[in-house]
């Protein structure tokens, strides 16, 4: 979760897909949508979108924009090459998961454009000046909560009530 003073990480909710230190770190914001529609995405890259059309593709962060990730459940990612980051929750950024949300758009799935990176020692920096608050993941809050309550929802898994957040040097 963000506190920093970015403005693309503003109430931000960041799921780290990999980090190492020393080695910098990518995650994805999880609470934003882009402009673009998932119909319009599959048409170029022709693929048939199933789909409610006015369903748009996340906006994973500032880097990138032109490069996708896909967030599965378990039953989404069974027979692909995923990334297992929780139980329930897996992340890849293969053509064969988006065919596969495309033709069954029903399934717990979410597509990203672009990411968030840090360099080697940034995020760990970052998290050491309280910029950051870290939350665990659910693969219940990825794939139940709304974009509009998820920043507010982490928090409270925190036991921290968002009202009660006093701004200061480094907060949004």
């Amino acid at each position: 979760m963000d506190l920093v003073l970015d403005a693309n990480f503003r109430r931000s909710v960041v799921l780290m897909l990999e980090h190492e230190v020393g080695q910098g770190a990518v995650g994805l914001i999880v609470n934003r949508r882009s402009d673009l529609s998932m119909a319009q995405l599959c048409q170029n890259l022709d693929l048939a979108w199933r789909g409610d059309h006015e369903a748009c593709a996340d906006w994973g962060g500032p880097v990138g924009e032109n490069q996708g990730w896909v967030l599965l459940d378990d039953d989404a990612a069974r027979g692909l090459e995923v990334v297992t980051l929780a139980p329930g929750l897996h992340w890849t950024r293969s053509q064969d998961a988006l065919r596969r949300v495309a033709g069954a758009p029903a399934l717990r799935a979410r597509v990203f454009l672009g990411y968030a990176g840090w360099a080697p020692g940034q995020l760990e920096r970052e998290i050491a000046e309280g910029s950051w608050l870290v939350v665990p993941v659910t693969a219940r809050l990825l794939f139940e909560e709304s974009h509009e309550r998820l920043w507010e929802q982490a928090l409270r898994s925190l036991g921290i009530e968002p009202a009660t957040l006093v701004p200061s040097q480094g907060m949004n």
